[in-house]
């Protein structure tokens, strides 16, 4: 799979396939149909399975005070696009002169012109062009004046409520990541740099990694099983968000405690997988009560984790 950031000079074996557009955050289950029905058309028309998509969001360009905070990162959800099949992903950069094409303007221009395409898919409520003017009725038009072949895909539905990136987005500022993991094709990550805390953890015997400059949606205050991805390997993790009420602190840290873990990570990049939610951030009435229950968080995460599929062992 490649992930490209323009259209300019596109290689050859890119043109004349099937295209998917949309924002696509954080590759949840829809998506994942709507690649599925992708793929079949790319077959169909004999070209390869393309997702265009948007890099920022625009709704971080024309209301920026509206935007929603991303569920992932482009190198990321390029990640998990390919893990589903897809040629290549295209994360074109959002600008003035894209956002003001017209419908008609952008269907001539990206999907006739540099992507050639012979073949798209689409949800139901897709929209495009200036002021999002255009929708899919208006598509349906442009594809059949241009000869190409069109697939609208049903929403997807778990529990009887569609899937969506702000139904993901929800479940996640709740906390209820295990309602997340349902509803994504892979648990939700996050990624950070590990700096410098405190160092209370160590010396009650559970070190952990404070990471900050985190980009994407953090889940509620909690404490969280978890699969920690440093740059020497995966390791089972408890993850605590939030303040540390026993010692009197108020501020909101992500502590991350690798399980069996020994070294150093300061200024490294470190991604976190959440598997499920332990319990709540509360007090404790001494050092001794809070390592007691610590101890009890980190069997629980070590369980969980273990039962957790690496990511290319899953389907």
């Amino acid at each position: 799979m490649r992930l490209l950031r323009s259209l300019d000079n596109l290689p050859a074996d890119l043109r004349r396939g099937a295209v998917s557009i949309g924002n696509f955050d954080g590759v949840h289950r829809g998506h994942a149909t709507l690649v599925e029905r992708l793929l079949a058309k790319a077959r169909e028309v004999g070209g390869p399975a393309i997702v265009f998509t948007f890099d920022p969001h625009p709704v971080r360009l024309l209301r920026p005070e509206a935007a929603p905070p991303p569920l992932t990162w482009t190198d990321r959800k390029a990640q998990l696009l390919d893990e589903l099949g897809v040629a290549a992903v295209i994360a074109y950069p959002t600008d003035e002169d894209l956002l003001n094409l017209s419908p008609e303007g952008f269907f001539e221009r990206i999907i006739r012109q540099q992507l050639e395409a012979r073949g798209m898919v689409e949800g139901p409520n897709f929209y495009f062009g200036r002021s999002r003017a255009g929708n899919i009725d208006t598509l349906a038009q442009l594809c059949e004046r241009a000869s190409v072949s069109l697939e609208v895909v049903q929403s997807t539905t778990i529990d009887g409520q569609i899937v969506s990136s702000s139904r993901v987005r929800e479940a996640i500022a709740a906390g209820d990541v295990d309602l997340a993991r349902q509803l994504l094709t892979r648990p939700y990550r996050v990624r950070g740099m590990v700096t410098h805390g405190a160092g209370r953890g160590a010396k009650i015997g559970f070190p952990t990694a404070n990471i900050e400059a985190i980009d994407t949606l953090l889940p509620a205050q909690g404490v969280y099983a978890a699969s920690a991805c440093t740059l020497a390997g995966n390791w089972p993790a408890a993850i605590n968000i939030g303040p540390n009420p026993t010692f009197g602190e108020n501020a909101l840290k992500v502590e991350v405690h690798l399980i069996d873990f020994a070294g150093s990570l300061y200024g490294q990049p470190l991604e976190v997988d959440f598997l499920s939610r332990l319990r709540s951030i509360q007090p404790f009435e001494s050092v001794a009560a809070l390592k007691s229950q610590l101890t009890r968080d980190i069997a629980a995460a070590r369980q969980i984790a273990a039962a957790e599929p690496a990511e290319d062992e899953e389907e």
